[in-house]
Order: C-alpha cells, then sequence, then structure tokens
C-alpha cells in the first residue's frame, strides 16, 4: 500500500491521549474536590502525575508529525494558527470574568463590607512596591521573547537561544515574586468578596504564567535541538503569542485592580511612599513619566524594531527612547 498522499491536509493518526486526557481530566476535578473536602492530596497528584506524562507523550507526537514528518503543511499551519487564535480569544473572555466581577463589587461596594473598596479592615498591597516590579519584569520578558522569535527568523541560532533562556528567566522570577506576595499577604481568599477577586484573578494570571514559561521551556529546548527553521517555526509563534497575552492581562490586572481598586488606600499612604521611592514627585509627574516612558519603550522595541521586518538586530543603547527611559 503507497503512503503516497494526494492531499495538502493532515488526517491524524489514531491516539490513545484524548481519551486518556479524558480520565485524567476527572482524576484532577475528583482529586480537588477531595482536597478541598478532606484536605488529602493524594488523588489530585495523581491527577498531576499523569496530565504530565500525557501531555509530555502527546507533545512529542505532535513535534514527531510537524517535524520530522513534514505533515504540518502551509495550509495545516493556517488551521494551527486559528486554533491558538481561537484559544486565546477564549482565554481573553475567561480573565473578562474576573475583571466584571471585579467591577461589579468595587464600583458599588454592598453594605456588607461597610460600602468602601478596599473593605474595612483589609489592607491591600501598595501597587509601587512587589507589582510595580513584576510589572517591568513582564514588559522586558516581552521584549526578549520579541528578540528570541526575529533572531529565528534571521537564522541567528545563539541569540535566538539567549532570548528564549532570558524569557523563561524572568519568568520563574515572576513566579518566585507573585509566591512570596502571596505568603506575604495581609489578607486571604476568606476575606470577603475582596480577597476573592484579587486571589482568583492573580492566581489565575500566575497559573498562566507557569504555563507559558513551561511552554517556552519546551521551545527552548527544541530550538536547541534545531527544531525551527526562518519559515516552519508556528510552536515558539504560538508560545510567543500566548506569551504576549499573558503580559497584556497583567498589564489590565496592574492598573485596575492594584493600582485603582487600592487608589483610596493609595492616597492615604502617598506621603509614606514619597519618603521612600526617589523619582516619585510630590506632584506624582516624575513617577507618571517614568511610567509612561518605561510601557512607550516597551512598545518601541515591538513596533519600530523588532516588527520592522528590516534586517538589523536590537541595538539599545543607540535608541534614543532607550536613554529617555535610562532618565
Amino acid at each position: 500500500m503507497s503512503n503516497y498522499i494526494n492531499h495538502p491536509f493532515h488526517l491524524v493518526d489514531k491516539s490513545p491521549w484524548p481519551l486518556l486526557s479524558a480520565f485524567r481530566v476527572i482524576m484532577l476535578v475528583s482529586g480537588t474536590a477531595k482536597w478541598f473536602h478532606t484536605f488529602n492530596i493524594d488523588l489530585i497528584l495523581l491527577g498531576l502525575l499523569t496530565t504530565t506524562l500525557i501531555i509530555i507523550q502527546w507533545w512529542r507526537d505532535v513535534v514527531r508529525e510537524g517535524t520530522y514528518q513534514g505533515l504540518h503543511t502551509g495550509i495545516v499551519g493556517v488551521g494551527l494558527r486559528w486554533g491558538i487564535i481561537l484559544f486565546i480569544t477564549s482565554e481573553v473572555l475567561f480573565f473578562v470574568s474576573f475583571f466584571w466581577a471585579f467591577f461589579h463589587r468595587s464600583l458599588a461596594p454592598a453594605v456588607e463590607i461597610g460600602r468602601a473598596w478596599p473593605p474595612a479592615g483589609i489592607k491591600p498591597f501598595n501597587p509601587f512596591q512587589i507589582p510595580l516590579l513584576n510589572t517591568a519584569i513582564l514588559l522586558a520578558s516581552g521584549v526578549t521573547v520579541t528578540w528570541a522569535h526575529h533572531a529565528i527568523i534571521e537564522n541567528n541560532h545563539t541569540q535566538g537561544i539567549q532570548g528564549l533562556f532570558l524569557t523563561v528567566f524572568l519568568g520563574l522570577y515572576f513566579t518566585s515574586l507573585q509566591a512570596l506576595e502571596y505568603y506575604e499577604a495581609p489578607f486571604s481568599i476568606a476575606d470577603a468578596v475582596y480577597g476573592s477577586t484579587f486571589f482568583m484573578a492573580t492566581g489565575f494570571h500566575g497559573l498562566h504564567v507557569i504555563i507559558g514559561t513551561l511552554f517556552l521551556l519546551v521551545c527552548l529546548v527544541r530550538h536547541n535541538l534545531n527544531h525551527f527553521s526562518r519559515t516552519h517555526h508556528f510552536g515558539f509563534e504560538a508560545a510567543a503569542w500566548y506569551w504576549h497575552f499573558v503580559d497584556v492581562v497583567w498589564l489590565f490586572l496592574f492598573i485596575s485592580i492594584y493600582w485603582w481598586g487600592n487608589y483610596l488606600f493609595n492616597i492615604i499612604s502617598i506621603f509614606d511612599f514619597q519618603s521612600k521611592c526617589p523619582f516619585y514627585g510630590k506632584d506624582n509627574h516624575s513617577f507618571n513619566s517614568f511610567l509612561f516612558l518605561s510601557i512607550s519603550y516597551y512598545l518601541y522595541c515591538n513596533t519600530f524594531i523588532f516588527g520592522s521586518g528590516k534586517k538589523k538586530f536590537f541595538k539599545p543603547r543607540k535608541s534614543l527612547s532607550f536613554w529617555m527611559w535610562v532618565w
């Protein structure tokens, strides 16, 4: 029987992984319920173990099909791109629900929480400490992943490795700071609607950062094994799109939940912050300029340097916006 294929589509082979994934999802949900009610984590650990094994073997099959068997043709690539676009769209709507809950409760606080936001008795985080540092880390990681992308397009293997490594490192750094913030939190998820909305939104974002970091780590290993070329690297493109989505969600989280949601509290503590932060002036213009230039620098790198399509690499010290950012 001939193996010749006279069409550009990919008819996938029989695979056990979808059925096994359904069983491991049942195991994870049941393990989570058991953990909540009996404080026993045996079943959820077994679910996480089976999830890891299934993911590794399923991704192995997909890598084999796309890299070694040549089954990811141009038309298949278009379908894969539409798939990741729709997936990210569903994730956007997922986070919209958390922002909806946050603004629904914060714009008109109920009498049960003292008709105040944050509720009485809750001391929120200072947005200009760890949250601001995490914002800078994710913005920097957006630059490094774009650097890696264009290095792959330019067939520069070394700079691709460097950009991916820095992005993975920044993702791990962000996760460690988020864990430290949770450890030192003066309130819990059980502290009224504020604790619920805060930990649900930031916690699920942190989970997406972990998933994105693992996604990029797999891309780093694959790039080191020469799986990517300038015309065939959709696995990395999907990871980069997902990472930029995580960046944008964090910007909305920082502005709305950390900064705007704590606005009244920050007005009270503004003088204490001024005494600790050298670039925060009495009229707040210095800090606003700093934040604006940082974001402008990030957009400049992604739009005019990396997105220009020209065969040149990023030289930050030669760009005017870099020195404006330093200033």
